[in-house]
Order: structure tokens, then C-alpha cells, then sequence
């Protein structure tokens, strides 16, 4: 996935509803890359040394990597992937990736009534801001669909993402609330895997190379992933693939060959076969069937 961020207008209308979206956002930091990288308004740029101090709330998703977060109400503390942390209004914050690991982030800022209501009844809380969702596939996918929204801009989205954005912190609540009732040890790894395989979609993925992450020989992880999933794991990216591949077709002006770049096939031509296959129409012919449909 691209960097991408888009700080929102927001309206008296936005404001009525009692939740509304500030920013959203998602960034890959490489190892030893400056951040927090450029192009962000001053209200919120930082440095290191600085810190910053912002006026809404905000929830940060560390999907890969690691770093440091602190803040006047918590010392520092290290951040490892799989942990999300909220930002709240007037609170003093910095944090930023480490410089061997870089991170990968997505964000979300929203302000209103709602959520100071939700606040104040300690749901969450400044001085206990670190949630450990761990490599979380919903929590992933409901990101992803926020970004999806923004950058596809349909009339009337700012009301459809504050109900993606609730959906994210009722997940995290829920999270949050259960985080000791763990799976155990096979299915823990089977979940990050298909987390690695979501993030991985526009990439080649090596699945050898994907099972040292776990670790687990790629024997057993095949079988235990068919076990959990009904499908081997090349079963289960290619169906993310094509999933993915009918969301932007029905939802973007993109072209095929675009498509095919941003679902992580190698051309146009190979995509289009593939589709075909599985859908019973060419890429083109689903579009145009989706559109008159709707």
C-alpha cells in the first residue's frame, strides 16, 4: 500500500452528527527514514525534542515494527507491532519509529460529542492509552475500508466513515475488554498469518519466507491454515486478490491495468485471466454489470 493521508473539512453539519473525522492516514517508515515525514499542516507537525499537543482524539495502529510512545500522563514506553494508542485532547505526546525496525502506521483522528461523552466514562483513558490488539485482521480490513472511502470520496462518505470509525473503536473496546482470552498458540499464528498475507497483497509473496516470521515449518503452517481457513494459504491470497480486484471495480475509476498493479498480479493480462476464472466474466464485463446493477 501507498502512503496516504487526507486531513478533512468539516462542516457545522459534520459537527451536528456528534462524531466527525479529522484525518486519516496510513504511512510506511523504512529503517533509518526521517519522521515524521513531510507535507503534514503545522497544526500537526512535531519533532522529537518538541512533542505536540493536539485538540481532538486520535487512535494510531502500529501494523509492523516497533518504537517508542510517550507522553505527560505515561513515561516511555516501547511500541512493538499489533499495538494501538489513542491521542487525546491537550495531552503533551511524542513517539516516533525505531530507526533499525521503521514502522508501518494507520490513523485516524475524530473529535465531537460522542466521543467526549465516551471519554469521559473512562472507556478510554489518558493515562492507559495503549491497546495490544496484537495482528488483528479486522481491525486491518476496517482501516483499509476507512482509507477505501476517503480516496474513492462518494457524496455523503463524512457520515459513512464517523460509522467505520465507531466500528473501529467498539473492535479495539472489545479487544481491550476480552485480551485475556487468547486463542491458543497454532490458531495465535495462523491469525498473524493471515494478517501478513492481508498486508502483503499488493506484494509477491513468498510463503516460505512468510513462515519464518512465525516460525513454523511450512508443512505444518499449510495444513493448520486449510484447517482454520478451507483454503491453502495461495488459495486464500488469491481469493483476497480477487475480492479486492471487484471492490475497486465496482468502486473506482481506476483502470484494469491499475487494478491488476494494486492487487498484486503481475500484468494486465495475467489478472484479467485469472479473474475471469474465478468470477465467470472478464474484468471490464463486471464493471459494467456492477454499474447498471446499481
Amino acid at each position: 500500500m501507498e502512503n496516504f493521508y487526507k486531513y478533512l473539512p468539516v462542516t457545522q453539519t459534520e459537527k451536528n452528527w456528534g462524531l466527525y473525522v479529522t484525518t486519516i492516514g496510513y504511512s510506511h517508515i523504512n529503517p533509518n527514514e526521517k519522521y515524521p515525514q513531510k507535507g503534514h499542516p503545522k497544526t500537526h507537525a512535531f519533532d522529537w525534542n518538541k512533542g505536540r499537543i493536539l485538540n481532538g482524539y486520535y487512535l494510531v495502529f502500529i501494523s509492523k515494527g516497533k518504537g517508542v510512545f510517550e507522553s505527560a500522563q505515561t513515561e516511555k514506553r516501547v511500541i512493538n507491532e499489533g499495538t494501538c494508542f489513542f491521542l487525546f485532547p491537550s495531552v503533551w505526546h511524542r513517539y516516533k519509529p525505531d530507526i533499525e525496525t521503521g514502522w508501518e502506521e494507520y490513523w485516524v483522528g475524530f473529535n465531537g460529542t460522542f466521543p467526549y461523552n465516551l471519554m469521559q466514562k473512562d472507556f478510554f483513558h489518558p493515562k492507559s492509552p495503549f491497546i495490544d490488539t496484537g495482528l488483528n485482521e479486522t481491525l486491518l480490513l476496517t482501516f483499509h475500508r476507512l482509507l477505501g472511502t476517503v480516496q474513492n470520496a462518494t457524496l455523503g462518505y463524512h457520515q459513512v466513515i464517523t460509522g467505520i470509525v465507531l466500528e473501529i473503536l467498539g473492535l479495539v473496546n472489545t479487544i481491550s475488554t476480552h485480551k485475556n482470552q487468547h486463542l491458543d498458540p497454532d490458531k495465535q499464528l495462523i491469525h498473524k498469518a493471515k494478517f501478513l498475507l492481508r498486508e502483503s497483497m499488493e506484494e509477491q509473496v513468498n510463503m516460505q519466507k512468510l513462515t519464518m516470521e512465525l516460525p513454523m515449518s511450512y508443512s505444518k503452517f499449510r495444513k493448520l491454515f486449510k484447517i482454520e481457513t478451507g483454503y491453502s494459504p495461495h488459495q486464500y491470497l488469491l481469493m483476497m486478490r480477487i475480492e479486492k480486484a471487484k471492490e475497486l471495480l465496482k468502486t473506482t475509476t481506476l483502470n484494469i491495468n491499475e487494478i491488476a498493479w494494486q492487487t498484486g498480479f503481475d500484468s494486465e493480462f495475467y489478472f484479467s485471466t485469472i479473474f475471469k476464472k474465478k468470477t465467470g466474466c472478464s474484468p471490464s464485463n463486471y464493471r459494467i454489470t456492477k454499474h447498471i446493477s446499481n
